[in-house]
C-alpha cells in the first residue's frame, strides 16, 4: 500500500511541478504574456488525456505481464528525454502565431516524461485493485490530487525564490529518475503478487467488477469534469484580467480546484447532494449579477471572495456528483479516461476555442448558465420545486450574462481579443468636451488615452506627461534630432513628443495593439518624427538587430502583475546597452501598484556599473496624468545630473536581501509592496 501510494503521490508532486518550471523558461520567448500559462495547462491537460488513454487501453487490451514490461520499457525510455530543458531553436520569429510553436517545443522538452507521469495514477490505482481487491482504490486519486495541490503552493513560495530556473529544472530531474525507479518496483511487486496469488484471481475479478455504465454515465463523467475545468479557467481569466491584476492570484482559483477533487474523492462524504444545491444556486447568481454590478467595476475586496466561493462551490457541486457516480473498479482506467477527456475539452474551449469566437471573456458568464441548466438536470427527481428553481436561477443568470455583455459592447469602438488578451477602445467624452477622451483597455489595464477635442491631441497623456520621469529625459536630451526606442506600444503616445528628424522606434507584441494605435489614435500619424514599428518581442528582436543607437531607450511593459520578468534581467540590460550611445538613457516605467521594481532595476543597473536616478511624479495638478514611478539608467552620472532630472529625483529603497536578477533566477514574491 506505502509503495503504490508513494508513487502516486510522487508522480502527481512532479506532474505540477514541472508545468511552472518549463513554463517559466519559455515565458521570456513568448513576451510574458498569461496566454502562455494557458496554452501550457491545455497542452498538458491533453497529454495527460492520452495518458489515461495508454491506461486505459493497455489494462483492457493487454495481459499483466506485457502491459508491465511495456510500461517499464517506456520509462526506461524517457530518461533519454532528461534533463528538461528547453532548446533555444524554438524562440519565435516574431510574426508567426505563438500557439503551435509552444506546443511544439512542450512535446519535445517534456513530452514521453510527462505522458509517463500522467499514466501513473489510473495505471496504479489499478495495479492495486488486482493486488489488494478489498482496498479503498478511489482514495488514491485523492492522494494524487494532494500531491498536485502541494507542488502547486510549493511553487511560487518554496522553489522559485530560492533556486534557480536552471537549477529548478536539474532537481526535477533527479526527483523523476526517483519516480521511475519507483514504479518501476510497484510494477514488479504488482505482477509478483499477482503470479503468487493467481488462484484467488476470480474472486479477485469478482470483488472489481460492477454494473456495466450506461451512455447517460459516459456524457456525464465527460460533462461534468468539463465544467470543472471550464469554470476554473474562466474564473481565473475573469479575475486576472478584468478585476485585478494581482500577483499570484491565479494560485487561488487552480488551489480551490485542486481541493474539491479531493474533497469529492477522499471518500468520507464531504459532498452532498441535498446540502449543496442551494448555496450552488446562490453563488451562481451572485457571481452573475457580480460580472455587471457596479457598471462592470466590483471592488477587488468584494469580487475575490465572490468569484473564490463560486467556483469552489461549482467545483464541489461537479466533482461531487462525479464521485458519487465513480464505477468499480474494473472500469477504472475508462472511468478516468472520461474525467481527463472532459477536463481536457473544458481547456481546449477556454483556451483555443472562445479567442476565435468571442472578442472578450464572455465564456466565463456563459459557464455560469451551463451550470444552472446542469443543476436543473440532476435535481429533477428531487422535489419539483426544485429543478424550476434551479431553471429560474439560470433564467437569471442568462440575463445578468447578456446585461454583462451589453455593458462590455456599449459604446465602444473596438472590442477584439487574439493569443494576448482582449482589448477595448471606448470614448469618454465627446469632442465638444475639453476633458473628453478616448482610452485603449487591456482588461483592468488602461494602456493610454487620447483628447477627442483636435486643439489637444497632441498633449501628452497619464503616463508620460512633461514632469514624468519620460517628459524629463526627453527634454533633458533636447537640442539635435533624436534616436528613440521604446519598448511596448499602447497608444503611441510617445510619438507626440517627435519631432522632424527624430525618430521614434516602438517594439511591440501583439499585432492587434498597433493595428488600433495606428486607426484610432493619432499620436503615430500626426507625430513630427518618422515612425517606425517592429512586430515581436522586444528582446528578441533586439538581440537580432545591429546596434541601433538610441538616445533614449524606454522599456514601457510593467503595468500590470503578469510582468515581463526577461525585460529586466542583468542579460536584458546587456542587449539594451548595445543598443544605446555611450551618453545615452535607458528609461524604466516601474509604475506598479503591486511590485517594487526600482529596487530591482538599480540592482541591475549597479551590477553593471550604471547609474540611476528614480523620477516620482505625483501629477497632482492636471487630472490627465497618473501618478508615475520612472527609473532613469545611464552610463554618465552628467546626463542624469541635468536640471531637468536632478530637481526631481530621488533615492531608490532598497530590500534586504535582494538577488541579482537572471534570465535564469527572479523572485516576484520577495518585491510585493
Amino acid at each position: 500500500m506505502i509503495l503504490y501510494a508513494l508513487t502516486i503521490f510522487t508522480s502527481a508532486f512532479l506532474l505540477f511541478l514541472v508545468q511552472p518550471i518549463v513554463a517559466k523558461q519559455i515565458l521570456p520567448w513568448f513576451g510574458g504574456s498569461a496566454a502562455v500559462w494557458t496554452t501550457c495547462l491545455v497542452f498538458f491537460q491533453f497529454l495527460l488525456l492520452f495518458g489515461y488513454a495508454y491506461s486505459d487501453w493497455t489494462t483492457r487490451k493487454l495481459n499483466s505481464r506485457t502491459q508491465i514490461t511495456l510500461h517499464i520499457a517506456l520509462l526506461v525510455a524517457s530518461l533519454a528525454s532528461l534533463p528538461i530543458i528547453a532548446d533555444a531553436s524554438w524562440k519565435p520569429d516574431g510574426d508567426d502565431d505563438p500557439t503551435w510553436r509552444i506546443l511544439g517545443l512542450l512535446a519535445a522538452t517534456i513530452g514521453l516524461p510527462y505522458f509517463l507521469l500522467s499514466t501513473t495514477g489510473p495505471l496504479v490505482q489499478a495495479w492495486f485493485a488486482r493486488t489488494f481487491p478489498a482496498g479503498t482504490v478511489y482514495r488514491l486519486f485523492a492522494l494524487s490530487n494532494f500531491g498536485s495541490l502541494l507542488a502547486l503552493i510549493a511553487y511560487p513560495f518554496a522553489v522559485e525564490p530560492w533556486i534557480a530556473t536552471l537549477q529548478q529544472s536539474y532537481g526535477w530531474t533527479a526527483a523523476y529518475v526517483s519516480f521511475v525507479l519507483l514504479c518501476i518496483a510497484s510494477a514488479l511487486y504488482s505482477v509478483r503478487h499477482q503470479i503468487r496469488f493467481a488462484a484467488a484471481a476470480p474472486a479477485v475479478a469478482a470483488a472489481n467488477d460492477g454494473p456495466v455504465p450506461r451512455f447517460k454515465d459516459y456524457a456525464l463523467w465527460l460533462l461534468l469534469p468539463a465544467m470543472g475545468s471550464f469554470m476554473l479557467l474562466g474564473v481565473t481569466n475573469h479575475i486576472t484580467h478584468d478585476v485585478a491584476s494581482v500577483p499570484f492570484l491565479w494560485i487561488l482559483p487552480l488551489t480551490l480546484y485542486l481541493v474539491t477533487f479531493i474533497l469529492c474523492f477522499e471518500g468520507r462524504g464531504w459532498y452532498q447532494r441535498h446540502i449543496f444545491l442551494g448555496p450552488l444556486l446562490v453563488v451562481v447568481g451572485a457571481m452573475a449579477w457580480g460580472l455587471h454590478a457596479d457598471g462592470g467595476i466590483m471592488d477587488i475586496k468584494e469580487a475575490i471572495p465572490l468569484y473564490s466561493v463560486g467556483l469552489f462551490v461549482c467545483c464541489m457541486f461537479f466533482h461531487g456528483e462525479l464521485a458519487d457516480m465513480k464505477p468499480a473498479p474494473r472500469y477504472l482506467t475508462t472511468f478516468y479516461l472520461m474525467v481527463s477527456l472532459g477536463g481536457a475539452l473544458g481547456g481546449m474551449v477556454i483556451g483555443f476555442i472562445a479567442p476565435k469566437l468571442f472578442n472578450t471573456y464572455y465564456e466565463f458568464g456563459i459557464g455560469l448558465v451551463i451550470t444552472g441548466l446542469i443543476a436543473a438536470y440532476l435535481a429533477r427527481r428531487l422535489v419539483p420545486a426544485v429543478p424550476l428553481l434551479a431553471l429560474g436561477v439560470a433564467g437569471f443568470t442568462a440575463y445578468h450574462v447578456y446585461q454583462y455583455i451589453d455593458l462590455l459592447s456599449q459604446d465602444a469602438r473596438v472590442m477584439t481579443r487574439n493569443f494576448y488578451g482582449t482589448l477595448r477602445v471606448k470614448d469618454v467624452g465627446n469632442e465638444s468636451d475639453e476633458d473628453g477622451v478616448r482610452r485603449l483597455m487591456h482588461g483592468a489595464i488602461m494602456h493610454g488615452e487620447q483628447f477627442l477635442a483636435p486643439a489637444r491631441q497632441a498633449e501628452p497623456t497619464t503616463y508620460y506627461g512633461p514632469t514624468a520621469g519620460i517628459g524629463r529625459a526627453i527634454k533633458a536630451a533636447s537640442g539635435a534630432p533624436m534616436r528613440v526606442g521604446v519598448i511596448g506600444l499602447g497608444t503611441g503616445t510617445l510619438a507626440t513628443y517627435g519631432r522632424a528628424g527624430d525618430v521614434y522606434r516602438f517594439y511591440e507584441i501583439n499585432p492587434q495593439v498597433v493595428e488600433i494605435a495606428q486607426k484610432e489614435f493619432s499620436f503615430l500619424g500626426k507625430s513630427g518624427a518618422r515612425i517606425e514599428t517592429v512586430l515581436g518581442d522586444a528582446r528578441l528582436a533586439m538581440e537580432r538587430e545591429p546596434p541601433q543607437n538610441y538616445d533614449l531607450l524606454v522599456i514601457d511593459a510593467f503595468s500590470s502583475d503578469s510582468i515581463p520578468v526577461h525585460l529586466v534581467t542583468r542579460e536584458a540590460f546587456a542587449v539594451y546597452l548595445k543598443h544605446v550611445k555611450a551618453d545615452g538613457v535607458i528609461a524604466f516605467h516601474v509604475t506598479n501598484r503591486f511590485l517594487q521594481l526600482a529596487p530591482v532595476v538599480k540592482r541591475i543597473a549597479d551590477e553593471h556599473g550604471l547609474h540611476t536616478a528614480l523620477i516620482v511624479d505625483e501629477a497632482e495638478d492636471n487630472d490627465s496624468l497618473a501618478k508615475t514611478d520612472w527609473v532613469l539608467v545611464s552610463r554618465q552620472r552628467e546626463r542624469l545630473e541635468h536640471r531637468e532630472i536632478a530637481g526631481a529625483a530621488s533615492e531608490i529603497g532598497e530590500i534586504p536581501g535582494l538577488r541579482l536578477w537572471t534570465d535564469d533566477f527572479n523572485n516576484l514574491f520577495q518585491i510585493l509592496k
